[in-house]
């Protein structure tokens, strides 16, 4: 007998070619038992798994495979083998899977193909309809198909898009996502990544961010098989497309991870605990090496910039773990600094795009906002200092420039770094003296940061005293157009700084219109980069507070049509900048109220007293207004409310919430507004910025919200979004007008369906509009009364009206008595519908005031046709509600009222008035307390 394992297993494939099956079986057995090698073994059972197919012992077949495969996954006879014992057993849903790996390893090997094929067939025909395993089946079969569709070179493109689609879909339920990945999708997914072909990739990445979303145990399984150093590779293509599909799919996963978002359990899930620290950590890792690779695409590098905006920063402060940001800071805040230090018109420059550096100085400001003590903040202070101080040298005037650039990017982030590092030692000598070089990226580089500089009030008179008269010399030198915009711009943000118009009277003996020209001159002239465009809207930022500059500015249509372009690129500092310029030429700044007691003790003193500009009244900045609508406003302020959050500030949101409010003032222009996108921009500058934003903004969408079609305003589910803003302007640190307006807005809603009344209660409007049914103002009580009138459909409101212990009913009662006649056309109308609905207010309305009666029988005999109609519908509600009650209205001049209207002669006119007098009567008769005139 022998002893060898692998002479067994020759002698047992020797017995297997020439058919004997069994003593094949035995020489396995054997060897089986005799083996120690890992590897052998799988062999061995592999091939006692051919020889148990062949005498149809299926069961031990599938048992053998089984063997081989845990000791080596991938073998690919194993689990074909596998495969068809599974078959045999009547397991098709265990052997379809089986048979798809093998597909998935060989693609090509017709055998696995059809295997597949036959397994489908007999899965469709022997599933009973309609049952899970058959919806389980039809799926996986689904996602073969499209795999096999996409996977092959010969496929037809209209197919291959259509599967494509199929799949993103399918990626985006639950079931079928955790189809996909059970079924080795993953694994096949990367293959259409590794094809190269553009479309497959996206729909590859967008599948795979369907499967990870609101499911952590499947998004970190992914994230380890996919590799983060492979994410970070397919991101860092120049490919805008790409860039952003693995983009979203990298957020996806650190969602899941940070355990943001619908997080779904799903049978033992719920069990397992996931430490995600460490793959936090290795995401934010290889984030912060994008940010310094040559490798790294322009696009790629913003969209890691973006992430490590969105994702380390604290969303609460309440949260008191910053621990993610100072991890950035120890390992990250030099490459960050590095990103801000880059010159674009050198040769060494990383790639950047025109966003780059703006995202990467908004990063530090924000980690340097999330830092929570002194020490955390010197730790950060010092490490910019030190990497600062290491690249001045003044040997290397090259070097020192990054300096230079990087205290330039540093001014645009976090505010009190800024104004430290202008304190170092002889930084901001060096600025002065750049400005004076020969070298025109010298200067370039120089007069930015000094224009980043003056915003620092501290440093603005040191730069007044030094550097105006470079700045002048400079612009009047130079023939380089981007340093002489530049220059122009910094003598606007020095007279801004310094509190006076020094750097401009001194450079152009006040003539602002003369600067304003020049810089409109550049920002048509398309042959200047965009980059140096952006600085003449800056400098018309600043000189359109000159009321004569921002009426020339919105007369000149292609220079509103560049500065709109412009806009739409979607750069923090242009969208400032279009922003405050807008701002200026609506005049929708705060300006003081001059109390004219005030203004002529001033004068009898002779002090100085500020006069507003004839261009600054009311009929020059409507006529601006509407300049400004006609030449598309509104569309380029919708494409700038869309930029991204690092870019779009909350200052920028503010400026642009003032000018929707200036355009929505007249109603003629809301339909335009609505037209070109305003109302749907003006939803999320209601939510989120400044307090004084979102107030402005909301107040926005209440003008609109007050006279438009909500279905054609605001379509779909977005209506909704619009309800909370409104109901923010019901409160008394309002104004009047607000309250009102916001009021009327919601009249309108509540007026459409019962699911936008329910909204409305359900954002506790219902007590604010109570309130206001008190209010002294006439209007507003009108408008609160009138919002109620259309309230009062809803159920939940009507039983409100009948709960114990509150006067609302009384209320309306009350109003219906009145003088003001469209109050009293809003107060009866919730009467009669609230008695028409709930007969228990019937009675209580005799119960809340003795002025009852007297009150509907003036609602009945009233002038106003459609008040004297609410009137006989609350009196016929009554009479029907209750004989008794009924019986005690007959007993009251009522009953004269009731017949003296019901005897007139039809009259088309108000036949409707007739009419229900007349159905009063009937119900009377009917009870037997009147008789009809024949039978008197």
């Amino acid at each position: 007998q022998m002893e060898d394992p692998i002479q067994l297993k020759e002698e047992g494939n020797k017995y297997f070619q020439a058919n004997d099956y069994e003593k094949a079986v035995q020489s396995y057995t054997q060897a089986i038992k005799l083996n120690k090698d890992k590897a052998l073994q799988a062999v061995l059972y592999r091939n006692r798994a051919a020889c148990f197919l062949k005498k149809e012992e299926y069961a031990k077949a599938a048992s053998d495979a089984s063997r081989a495969i845990d000791i080596n996954a991938s073998d690919i006879k194993a689990l074909y083998r596998r495969s068809q014992a599974l078959e045999k057993l009547g397991k098709l849903d265990q052997a379809f899977k089986d048979a798809q790996k093998c597909a998935t390893m060989e693609p090509r090997n017709k055998n696995f193909q059809e295997t597949l094929r036959r397994l489908g067939a007999n899965i469709q025909e022997k599933v009973n309809a309609g049952g899970a395993l058959r919806i389980q089946f039809s799926t996986d079969l689904r996602v073969q198909k499209m795999f096999e569709i996409l996977l092959d070179e010969n496929s037809e493109k209209e197919k291959r898009e259509k599967a494509a689609n199929n799949l993103i879909v399918l990626g985006r339920e639950e079931a079928g996502a955790e189809r996909i990945f059970q079924n080795n999708g993953v694994s096949l997914l990367l293959q259409l990544i590794e094809t190269k072909n553009a479309e497959l990739i996206l729909a590859a990445v967008r599948t795979l961010s369907g499967m990870c979303a609101g499911h952590k145990a499947r998004a970190t399984a992914i994230l380890h098989y996919l590799g983060i150093d492979n994410i970070c590779m397919w991101m860092s293509v120049d490919n805008e497309e790409i860039s952003l599909a693995v983009c979203n799919l990298l957020q996806t996963i650190t969602d899941c991870l940070l355990g943001q978002g619908k997080e779904e359990h799903h049978g033992k899930e719920e069990a397992v605990v996931l430490d995600t620290k460490k793959d936090l950590r290795m995401i934010t890792t290889c984030l912060l090496d994008m940010l310094v690779s040559k490798q790294v695409s322009g696009q790629g590098r913003d969209r890691a910039l973006n992430l490590l905006n969105r994702n380390i920063p604290r969303k609460d402060l309440n949260d008191h773990d910053n621990s993610r940001t100072t991890f950035v800071i120890d390992n990250g805040l030099k490459k960050i600094l590095k990103v801000v230090g880059q010159i674009p018109e050198m040769p060494d420059c990383l790639p950047l795009t025109e966003n780059t550096q703006l995202t990467a100085s908004v990063l530090l400001n924000k980690l340097y906002d999330d830092l929570r003590c002194d020490p955390e903040r010197d730790n950060y202070r010092v490490i910019c200092e030190e990497y600062i101080k290491s690249k001045v040298d003044p040997q290397n005037m090259d070097k020192t420039l990054h300096a230079i650039q990087m205290v330039s990017g540093i001014l645009q982030g976090p505010f009190d770094l800024g104004n430290k590092l202008l304190g170092m030692k002889g930084v901001m000598e060096m600025m002065v003296a750049l400005c004076g070089s020969e070298r025109e990226i010298d200067q370039l580089v120089a007069v930015e940061a000094l224009i980043h500089a003056s915003t620092k009030l501290s440093r603005a008179s040191f730069i007044i005293s030094n550097g105006v008269t470079l700045l002048k010399e400079i612009y009047k030198k130079t023939k380089n157009e981007k340093i002489k915009i530049r220059a122009l711009v910094g003598l606007c943000k020095l007279g801004s700084a310094g509190g006076t118009d020094y750097g401009l009277r001194q450079f152009a003996e006040g003539s602002t219109e003369k600067l304003a020209k020049q810089c409109r001159k550049w920002l048509c002239n398309t042959s200047i980069d965009a980059r140096t465009r952006k600085w003449a809207v800056e400098g018309l930022a600043y000189l359109t507070l000159d009321a004569d500059v921002k009426d020339d500015f919105v007369e000149d249509e292609p220079a509103l049509q560049a500065m709109f372009e412009l806009a739409k690129a979607s750069d923090k500092t242009i969208l400032y900048s279009v922003a405050s310029a807008l701002v200026n030429c609506t005049n929708s700044y705060d300006t003081k109220e001059l109390v004219p007691e005030l203004v002529q003790l001033a004068k009898f003193s002779k002090q100085h007293v500020p006069e507003e500009h004839p261009k600054d009244k009311k009929d020059f900045v409507v006529k601006r207004v509407k300049r400004l609508l006609k030449a598309g406003v509104v569309s380029a302020l919708a494409c700038m409310v869309k930029a991204d959050s690092a870019i779009l500030t909350d200052q920028s949101k503010e400026l642009i919430a003032r000018v929707f409010l200036a355009l929505c003032e007249d109603p003629k222009d809301r339909g335009t507004i609505v037209a070109q996108g305003g109302g749907k921009a003006l939803i999320p500058l209601a939510v989120e910025g400044t307090e004084v934003g979102k107030i402005k903004a909301s107040h926005a969408l209440a003008k609109i919200a007050a006279i438009s079609n909500p279905d054609i305003a605001f379509p779909g589910e977005r209506v909704y979004e619009v309800v909370r803003p409104l109901v923010s302007l019901l409160n008394t640190e309002r104004d009047g007008l607000q309250n009102y307006e916001a009021l009327l807005g919601l009249t309108n809603f509540s007026g459409r369906s019962d699911k936008l009344r329910m909204k409305i209660v359900k954002e506790r409007a219902l007590p604010d509009i109570e309130n206001y049914m008190f209010e002294n103002h006439d209007q507003i009580r009108q408008a609160a009364t009138e919002c109620m009138c259309n309230l009062v459909v809803n159920k939940e409101v009507q039983e409100r009206f009948v709960a114990d212990g509150n006067d609302r009913l009384k209320l309306v009662v009350l109003l219906c008595g009145e003088d003001d006649e469209k109050l009293q056309v809003a107060a009866a109308g919730a009467l009669a519908m609230l008695t028409a609905a709930q007969k228990k207010l019937c009675s209580k309305m005799t119960e809340v005031t003795t002025q009852w009666l007297e009150i509907l029988q003036r609602l009945c005999l009233h002038d106003n046709m459609e008040v004297q109609h609410r009137g006989l519908v609350i009196t016929f509600n009554l009479i029907s509600a209750d004989k008794e009650l009924a019986t005690k209205m007959v007993k009251t001049e009522l009953l004269e009222i009731l017949t003296y209207i019901g005897k007139q002669e039809d009259d088309p006119k108000k036949q409707h008035i007739i009419n229900v007098a007349r159905d009063c009567l009937t119900r009377c008769m009917d009870y037997g307390l009147i008789k009809p005139l024949s039978q008197a």
